[in-house]
């Protein structure tokens, strides 16, 4: 951590981003990585290729984050967050590659240690539970702002302190972010409590797609770009409803196939997957590219649809 410390302190300008598809923990440390750059006189950008969605719009300051960089050559530092590897932050890959310095702070065990300097914790119940710590190793006092992003990080994260990653350290920070300002009730509100008519509508679509595999320990559900246009809803509405597929009795293991949006010569899909504790599901991430925790991974894929559910099929068959 001091040789990322003393990078940051030397740094001018920084450029900060996470994954595609971002959840909670991803744009609560995100967001309080920048309000950390900012109290250290760093000019920062903030970063994701994909939308926000729309239950995280609430943090304080959100709407810092861009979504286009124009020039790489501008910045000389990186920092990659909640990132198993640099090509799930997207097309910014390449951009990264400018960036004289790499900094990787991450929990997830499938990270693949890139980078010039690394911060990876895969203890961490979150990655805001790492930017937290950093935050304090830098000596940067935590204001109600920064409070609110860190606690919805670690609460996302942890499902509600519910998932099998929820350590004694979840606890005790959220406790402190509390006391220094964040309001549980009305985050939990924002991220919970409330679901547009058009969500509604898309998880109606979503229910009917449900398939179960053969041993009745697979489902898998599906969102079309077809459905998206239906409901007035984008891909970032869709994140959170594979819980539904999960909860269905004797699931092991639940998987969200999405249509990306198209974009020219190209057809792929965001396929996310989540495990009721007794399979590795970061293992089969990985077989595809990409990786995550045991109870919840994800990956791209530009397979084919027949193909993709053959192949989970599979797995399926030969895992559970």
């Amino acid at each position: 951590m001091d040789l990322i410390i003393e990078q940051l302190k030397k740094s001018n300008k920084v450029l900060v981003t996470t994954h595609m598809y971002p959840d909670g923990d991803a744009i609560g440390s995100l967001i309080a990585m920048g309000f950390a750059l900012t109290a250290l006189n760093k000019e920062t950008s903030l970063y994701t290729e994909s939308p926000i969605p729309a239950v995280y719009k609430f943090i304080p300051s959100v709407d810092r984050v861009v979504h286009t960089i124009k020039d790489a050559a501008c910045y000389d530092t990186a920092i990659v967050l909640d990132c198993s590897n640099p090509e799930r932050a997207g097309s910014v890959s390449d951009t990264l590659s400018c960036i004289p310095v790499l900094i990787n702070i991450d929990h997830h065990i499938t990270n693949n240690r890139f980078g010039t300097f690394r911060l990876i914790d895969t203890q961490a119940c979150a990655t805001a539970e790492i930017v937290y710590r950093l935050i304090k190793s830098l000596g940067i006092p935590i204001n109600k702002s920064t409070a609110s992003a860190i606690y919805t990080g670690i609460l996302t994260d942890t499902g509600s302190f519910r998932f099998c990653n929820t350590n004694s350290a979840a606890f005790k920070i959220c406790e402190e972010m509390v006391l220094l300002g964040a309001e549980p009730y009305h985050i939990a509100q924002k991220v919970y409590g409330r679901y547009s008519l058009g969500r509604i509508r898309l998880l109606n679509l979503a229910l009917n797609t449900i398939e179960i595999s053969e041993n009745g320990k697979l489902s898998i559900m599906f969102l079309t770009q077809e459905m998206f246009r239906a409901t007035g809803t984008r891909i970032e509405d869709g994140n959170d409803l594979i819980d539904y597929a999960k909860i269905i009795e004797d699931i092991k293991v639940a998987v969200l196939i999405q249509e990306s949006e198209e974009k020219v010569g190209t057809h792929s899909f965001h396929v996310s997957l989540r495990s009721d504790g007794t399979v590795d599901v970061a293992k089969i991430a990985s077989v595809f590219g990409g990786g995550g925790h045991r109870t919840a991974a994800g990956f791209e894929t530009q397979l084919l649809l027949p193909t993709l559910k053959a192949e989970l099929d599979n797995i399926a068959q030969t895992l559970l």
